[in-house]
């Protein structure tokens, strides 16, 4: 199948954009490359609500891509969500850093809150490399992995 390309950005909704902006920006070292305010028109037919307002943001991760894509919505009003790392339709985005507890231990500073401390992945394809899952300001799960040295990039997971 060539007709579906690249992954452009994974989109999150959000409670509050600030907040999360500092997040992604001032915590995980994104660089927010757009921010806008939306109505109406394209936006609404997409998300299926008629009177839709989204204020948004994309964000470029330290690698380049994919964009991170935030949306708090102002019409109609955000709804809570379960967001358990087990609950169907739950996701996550995962980010390669070089030191994971490095990281860790700075985002734990810093206020972060994690599933668990570092864990070494012991079996399986990444045997060898470490992870961790933390939560954004509204609980979305972001995964920090540490690929197995000598390899730049595995699946995590």
């Amino acid at each position: 199948m060539s007709d579906i390309g690249a992954v452009h950005h994974i989109g999150f909704t959000v409670r509050d954009l600030e907040a999360s902006l500092r997040f992604y920006r001032d915590q995980l070292g994104c660089t927010v490359t757009m921010q806008q305010r939306k109505s109406g028109g394209y936006l609404a037919e997409i998300v299926g609500y008629p009177e839709a307002t989204v204020k948004m943001a994309h964000l470029s991760p330290p690698s380049g891509s994919p964009l991170i894509e935030l949306f708090e919505y102002v019409a109609p009003a955000t709804i809570p969500a379960d967001l358990e790392p087990a609950r169907v339709g739950n996701a996550h985005i995962c980010l390669i850093v070089d030191d994971l507890q490095e990281v860790y231990e700075r985002l734990v500073r810093e206020g972060v809150g994690f599933y668990s401390p570092p864990v070494d992945v012991d079996t399986g394809v990444n045997s060898g490399g470490r992870g961790a899952y933390a939560r954004d300001p509204d609980g979305i799960t972001i995964e920090l992995f540490q690929p197995p040295a000598g390899e730049s990039m595995a699946g995590a997971s």
